[in-house]
């Protein structure tokens, strides 16, 4: 197994909060990706993002209205803003946004580090400590040889797959998004989520339980922010 799977495994996964959270956040997703075109079954990231938003439970009244906005002109136009920084004792963060004003975000980000004994950094600071990957979980099937479909899926971009009771995670290269999400829709796979991943090239093992609660307060302010879509970071189990 590789980086992929041990960073899935070291890592324990925070959801977004409660459900009001969960579909603002989708509800932007929605929005930016219905932006290259409404139609899902000729626009990619659209489909995935709707399947994503299906897997969290989303209305579908809810994800028609985030897919309308994308058309109506009235309505604010959402950017996707990555920021990067370190919070206390050197933990690298990584922080995805989607927001109508980039000055109230970037004035929040910089807040939160401030407060909680970190910094906002510039540009591509941070980013070399990360590999960005795409990932997928879909349904397993009956009788499905893992390693067959694992070879097969090399050729499209995928770098690891491996199985968790019915369900597979897949793991593959930022760029190669399209074609694994073509070969799993044209090979009949149900896809449960997709989306992508910034899996930390080493982790940074945060050893004390002042450290610890100290960094989960700034990740829990990152992830209480509406603007926030995903944080990123490189502590390790040790330090969660």
């Amino acid at each position: 197994m590789g980086r992929a799977f041990e960073y899935r495994k070291a890592t324990k996964l925070k959801r977004w909060g409660n459900m009001a959270r969960v579909f603002t956040k989708l509800g932007k997703q929605l929005t930016i990706a219905a932006k290259s075109g409404a139609d899902p079954a000729t626009n990619p990231a659209l489909r995935a993002v709707i399947q994503n938003a299906k897997a969290e439970n989303m209305p579908k009244e809810n994800i028609e209205r985030a897919i309308k906005r994308a058309v109506e002109k009235e309505q604010s136009d959402y950017k996707e803003v990555v920021y990067e920084g370190y919070g206390p004792n050197g933990v690298a963060f990584i922080i995805e946004t989607a927001t109508d004003n980039p000055t109230r975000t970037v004035a929040n980000i910089r807040s939160y580090f401030n407060k909680h004994n970190g910094s906002l950094g510039t540009s591509g600071s941070v980013e070399f400590m990360f590999d960005h990957k795409c990932v997928f979980k879909v349904k397993s099937k009956e009788g499905l040889d893992i390693e067959n479909i694992e070879f097969e899926l090399i050729d499209y971009g995928a770098e690891e797959l491996f199985a968790e009771e019915n369900e597979i995670m897949i793991y593959g290269t930022f760029e190669s998004f399209g074609n694994i999400q073509k070969y799993l829709e044209d090979n009949g796979f149900e896809i449960i989520s997709a989306g992508f991943d910034r899996i930390p090239t080493g982790e940074l093992k945060v050893l004390s339980p002042e450290q610890t609660v100290e960094i989960n307060k700034l990740i829990e302010k990152f992830q209480d922010d509406d603007d926030v879509q995903n944080v990123f970071h490189n502590m390790s189990e040790s330090g969660e």
